[in-house]
């Protein structure tokens, strides 16, 4: 306690020193002596007088004087501008950081608080428990904001929503049933987004006359084209054109090289050894069926070779003379 008075004592001879001039210096420095740990040689940058024990105990113009409590005692320090949860003063006689209301985290002055602490609202500077009729708490602000819309789930301003209730989607900072022209709804980010239309490019030529995959051996076939697709569109939006065109058309027809039963064979071939890939018991069964043809033909080549003998036979015997019984007869 007695600490505290000598460096009130000091500090009031410093102020009468600074507003009274040259005249009063010798005295100023007579009063510094009789204090021992007194100096006007201060190490840190803002202080115009110090102690050893109590710190800065005047500042130096512009500067603010600030008592930080290191436990049971209070150090002077010079700051350009005063921490959070305090105001600067400014007087003629001395520069000081003043503490906020207990509610206000920070404040401008005395009545005029810029952000509370948690449990009160800001509203026109003042820091309250509750917020005018009208209004609403915001916890992360902690501030009294206007309420939201009926259809808001949350909001900025009483204009501005941020997220929905079940059911609607945002668009602009308002809540939609339906969302506006040219916007179709998200149901994944409950909001309304552009609807994207498909977007086709250019038809390519017209491919060469064709028929089951030959360009010889016919007079009727077919022709095609095709153009690809640039943008798919949305869920809503306008679908895709077709993007390929089918006509028919005429040509001189002229054979094909190797003949056209052998490509017609092949092709014939081709068409069942797909259709046996696809399902193995129509490979079987056309398995079995080429055996019975084979042997339906061995027993008709058979049967055939065997009346060709016969029918041999036959015109053997008739192309030898019968021999008479008289022909044998001695006269």
């Amino acid at each position: 306690m007695q600490l505290q008075l000598i460096s009130f004592v000091l500090i009031i001879l410093h102020c009468m020193d600074y507003t009274g001039g040259q005249q009063h210096s010798s005295s100023r420095h007579r009063q510094h002596k009789q204090i021992s740990g007194v100096s006007s040689g201060c190490q840190q940058g803002g202080c115009l007088t110090c102690s050893d024990y109590n710190g800065c105990l005047s500042c130096k113009p512009r500067f603010f004087m600030h008592l930080e409590r290191i436990g049971m005692k209070q150090i002077g320090v010079c700051m350009t501008s005063c921490p959070p949860g305090f105001y600067g003063t400014r007087s003629p006689e001395r520069n000081t950081c003043t503490k906020c209301r207990s509610e206000c985290d920070s404040c401008f002055n005395k009545n005029f608080c810029t952000r509370c602490r948690a449990g009160f609202y800001l509203h026109l500077g003042k820091c309250q428990e509750y917020c005018p009729e009208g209004m609403g708490r915001s916890d992360t602000q902690r501030e009294c904001v206007s309420k939201c819309p009926a259809e808001c789930e949350s909001c900025v301003n009483g204009e501005t929503c941020t997220r929905c209730r079940p059911g609607l989607y945002q668009f602009s900072g308002r809540c939609h049933h339906v969302c506006p022209e040219d916007y179709e709804p998200n149901d994944k980010l409950m909001e309304c987004i552009a609807q994207v239309h498909c977007e086709v490019g250019e038809w390519s030529e017209w491919s060469p006359c064709s028929r089951s995959g030959r360009t010889c051996g016919f007079k009727r076939g077919q022709e095609t084209r095709t153009r690809l697709v640039i943008k798919y569109p949305s869920p809503f939006g306008n679908p895709c054109p077709e993007i390929s065109e089918i006509k028919d058309c005429l040509v001189k027809r002229r054979k094909c090289p190797g003949g056209r039963r052998k490509n017609d064979r092949r092709e014939r071939r081709n068409r069942n050894n797909r259709k046996d890939k696809e399902n193995p018991e129509v490979r079987r069964e056309r398995k079995k069926e080429r055996e019975r043809e084979r042997e339906r033909d061995t027993g008709e080549r058979e049967d055939s070779d065997n009346r060709n003998k016969t029918e041999h036979r036959h015109r053997r015997g008739h192309d030898i003379d019968p021999v008479s019984p008289d022909d044998g007869l001695v006269q």
